[in-house]
């Protein structure tokens, strides 16, 4: 495989499904099949996932419940619940688990500790980082290009509904097109919606390439984590 070690970021609206809200136990199995997939192989996966299926602090915001400090950490739990049904659906699967989260909850999951997370990767086991950041005012797409650097991934793995980036949003404009690859500073200057800026930043200051790939077709992951073309390549 062209990849060791990898950090796939899932969306909170990607266990959707069909649905409109919260949690589709199809697509947890049909994601828990794929990485399977890639496990087999030897190559280490770690895992982030947003909350958006549950909640999303900017919501709570404009809806007046709470200020966005409290708001954010409420996205923050969600995310931590979408983290314990995918460790259900990959373990139901024959894979062995650990949840590491930014915030403390020692009766569900470990603390995020460093050396820890990379020595459950070394024996095979698949690592997911719950709890974003553990910060406020900082996104899943950020935790996950900070906890890629931190276990010295080779790859973000941005999985979407999209085979990748385009000129323009694919679903809206026909005459969109796709890009094979493309640098850091052009999707800044094109304003290209792939990760916020933070998540962005992040990875080109420490040489972490992010794939940008629709992990909802079938053996997709392990092309990308083979070296296959079948998305967009940030580098």
């Amino acid at each position: 495989m062209k990849y060791n070690r990898v950090l796939l970021k899932l969306s909170g609206e990607s266990l959707m499904g069909d649905q409109q809200y919260g949690i589709d136990s199809k697509v947890l199995e049909q994601y828990a099949t794929e990485i399977k997939t890639v496990l087999e192989t030897g190559v280490q996966v770690a895992i982030v996932i947003g909350g958006g299926n549950i909640f999303r602090g900017v919501q709570g915001v404009s809806g007046g419940i709470v200020d966005r400090a409290q708001g954010d950490y409420m996205g923050m739990l969600a995310t931590v619940i979408n983290a314990m049904a995918l460790q259900g659906a990959l373990e139901r699967n024959g894979m062995k688990t650990r949840l590491l989260s930014a915030i403390k909850m020692e009766q569900i999951c470990e603390p995020f500790i460093r050396r820890r997370a990379m020595r459950h990767l070394e024996k095979g086991r698949i690592v997911i980082f719950g709890a974003g950041t553990g910060n406020p005012y900082f996104t899943t797409d950020t935790a996950a290009s900070l906890r890629a650097v931190e276990i010295e991934a080779n790859l973000v793995l941005k999985g979407t509904r999209v085979d990748g980036i385009y000129t323009a949003d694919p679903e809206k404009d026909p005459n969109a097109t796709r890009f094979e690859k493309i640098s850091y500073s052009e999707v800044y200057e094109r304003g290209l919606n792939v990760m916020d800026l933070t998540a962005i930043t992040l990875c080109q200051e420490n040489n972490v390439p992010i794939m940008v790939f629709d992990m909802n077709k079938e053996g997709n992951f392990l092309k990308v984590c083979n070296g296959e073309n079948v998305g967009t390549l940030v580098s």
